[in-house]
């Protein structure tokens, strides 16, 4: 991480563990930190001789992964924290001042959710703080929001206050412990290559702090720090409205909806955005309406886990007589929905299946607003790799364009802006772990516009008679069933990691792929981390490589599309197997039992070997 040099000369040994090396990184954080807290828990390893805990704290630093930095709180080079948080600031600082030359008009956009660790002492609200900080003293502007915000509204400041970058202070939805350092380019798009790779170097080349950049109350006393948090909310709230297409509907509508926020940020902003597209606020849940750290109603605060952990929104829901369930996840920049169905209880919708829904309403209020087909051609809608093909079939049939990205919301976010200089328009975009973007007014998902838009396409399908679960399956009637399965397996050993995704590449011999899984065949193998493409002419990657995460896709004889990855914010392998049936193709039951052999298949060959390391999820 650093050299011998550069550690001997910023560091007097103030403790000994008996190794060299990691004397001077534990000296090193001891004389850095500023938080008692964290500053103890490092000298407490060391008196309680926890060497290979110290290793992993100090031996290593957090990298940019699918959602920025993130990590869990505490003591550590390797951990989110005021140490660390200072370091990749000044890190942002050098890099933004080497590519801005009007850094110091442009500024930076900092926001927060909700998150807090007490043991350590630190809050999404202190590092937004510190972020602030070491801007403030380098005499840059920072629009720092005086309150926690969605995720969304961080890169929606970047765009409409022209500034040179954002930073978002949050974990989304991970576990409690952990928290995140998220950042945004000019464009309003996370950053990606090079900028992630030379934000890194600049943070390792700075990792220093300097003595005024824990100077935390420069947010209260510097005239460059401004709070943009009335002006943002209003500008959304004003363009969101221009993709609520039936007002007067919604404003008669006796649809009700339930709403909860997972205890973070989602309350406020969800009933705001209601309110726009004319609707009476949704019920909140109130037990998770208000923000807690410790997500102490749910087991994991992850609305995509499903029915387990939308328990108390469904019992609410029945008991109000509300027919749809809205969850925002506690940054708000994901969706879960569940309805009520007459036949089958709640029907809580995977992320694939809400795109599918999603897709055809914004295309449907598209061509209303558009009657002449040829502006068709400049409509385009996107979706990660992993996700299902579903857009891709709406494409085929209805004209406009579909492009596929690498996992991550940075890859569509970046995409839409490289679409939008040409004069191309993104009308809908997604990825299938619950994350949606109606229109492009954000380049990220965006939970909050997503609730209010599925809100009020179940209004307008209540008129017709329309359940949303009838509409799903009328979609899949036109432009076929698409029957996917998406799950995981837990793995916090990444030399497993990396000894089944070996095991793929030479399965049959070295450099040789499987070209069968239990008996399914194979017919195209593409593994985006080292550039190989079966079915590509010249065998390389159409998609960009992407060496520092593991990504292999199966197509097999079938036409069914497997892939296994790794997670980039999570110790998860994750897998994902869709049955993309042609239209017209109607024996679903078939379908889904053609599926579940293969990914069962899939599961018990190729991760199965490592099973006593790993954790598995339901298929």
């Amino acid at each position: 991480m650093w050299s011998n040099e550069d550690l001997n000369a910023n560091c007097d040994c103030l403790v000994s563990t008996g190794d060299p090396t990691l004397d001077k990184l534990v000296n090193q954080w001891i004389s850095w930190d500023k938080n008692g807290a964290t500053r103890e828990q490092i000298r407490s390893l060391v008196q309680d001789g926890c060497m290979e805990e110290l290793k992993r704290r100090l031996c290593s630093r957090m990298t940019f992964g699918t959602a920025g930095l993130r990590a869990a709180m505490g003591a550590g080079f390797s951990r989110v924290n005021d140490l660390t948080v200072i370091q990749s600031t000044q890190g942002m600082y050098i890099y933004l001042a080497r590519c801005f030359s009007d850094l110091g008009s442009r500024g930076l956009v900092v926001g927060y959710d909700t998150r807090a660790q007490e043991c350590s002492g630190c809050s999404s609200e202190r590092l937004a703080r510190l972020t602030a900080a070491v801007m403030l003293c380098k005499d840059i502007p920072v629009y720092l929001f005086s309150t926690y915000v969605p995720t969304p509204f961080v890169p929606y400041a970047v765009k409409k206050l022209g500034a040179a970058a954002g930073v978002m202070i949050t974990a989304s939805h991970n576990r409690k412990e952990d928290n995140g350092y998220k950042v945004y380019w000019q464009n309003g798009a996370q950053i990606s290559s090079p900028h992630d790779k030379e934000i890194l170097r600049c943070i390792e080349g700075n990792a220093e702090p300097w003595a005024e950049s824990w100077a935390e109350d420069l947010v209260e006393s510097s005239p460059l720090k401004s709070d943009p948090l009335e002006d943002i909310c209003r500008w959304y709230m004003e363009e969101l409205s221009t993709i609520c297409f039936h007002r007067d509907l919604n404003a008669r509508s006796s649809l009700r909806f339930v709403h909860s926020s997972f205890h973070g940020v989602g309350h406020n902003y969800v009933q705001k955005a209601f309110q726009t597209f004319g609707f009476l606020p949704p019920i909140p849940v109130p037990e998770q309406m208000n923000p807690d750290p410790n997500f102490s109603t749910v087991s994991c605060p992850n609305p995509e886990e499903g029915e387990p952990v939308l328990e108390l929104s469904l019992r609410l829901a029945e008991k109000e007589g509300a027919k749809i369930v809205l969850a925002t996840d506690p940054d708000a920049d994901r969706l879960a929905v569940a309805e009520q169905c007459d036949e089958c209880g709640w029907k809580v919708f995977t992320g694939n299946e809400l795109a599918a829904l999603l897709g055809w309403w914004m295309l449907f209020n598209w061509k209303k607003m558009h009657p002449d087909s040829a502006e068709t051609e400049r409509v385009y809608m996107l979706a990660t790799t992993v996700s299902s093909k579903i857009l891709k079939a709406l494409a085929q049939i209805e004209g406009f364009h579909f492009e596929e990205t690498l996992p991550g919301f940075k890859w569509i976010g970046n995409k839409i802006h490289e679409l939008a200089k040409t004069g191309k328009e993104v009308i809908f975009s997604f990825e299938e772990s619950i994350g949606f973007l109606c229109g492009s007014m954000v380049l990220d998902k965006d939970g909050v516009s997503a609730a209010a838009v599925v809100a009020e396409m179940a209004a307008y399908l209540h008129t017709k008679n329309v359940t949303l679960t009838q509409q799903l399956q009328n979609i899949y009637e036109i432009y076929g069933y698409h029957i996917s399965r998406t799950s995981y397996v837990v793995c916090n050993d990444p030399p497993t990691v990396e000894r089944i995704f070996s095991r793929l590449r030479n399965f049959e011999g070295e450099g040789i792929y499987p070209k069968t899984c239990v008996g399914y065949t194979i017919a195209h193998i593409r593994d985006v981390t080292t550039g190989y493409d079966s079915s590509q002419p010249d065998k390389k990657c159409v998609l960009p490589v992407s060496k520092s995460s593991q990504m292999l896709t199966f197509t097999f004889q079938n036409g069914i599309v497997a892939t296994l990855r790794t997670s980039g914010t999570e110790p998860k392998i994750k897998y994902y197997t869709e049955f993309c049936a042609p239209p017209g193709k109607s024996d679903i039951s078939m379908l889904e039992e053609e599926l579940m052999k293969v990914t069962l298949a899939l599961v018990e060959e190729y991760l199965e070997p490592d099973k006593n390391n790993l954790i598995r999820r339901f298929v």
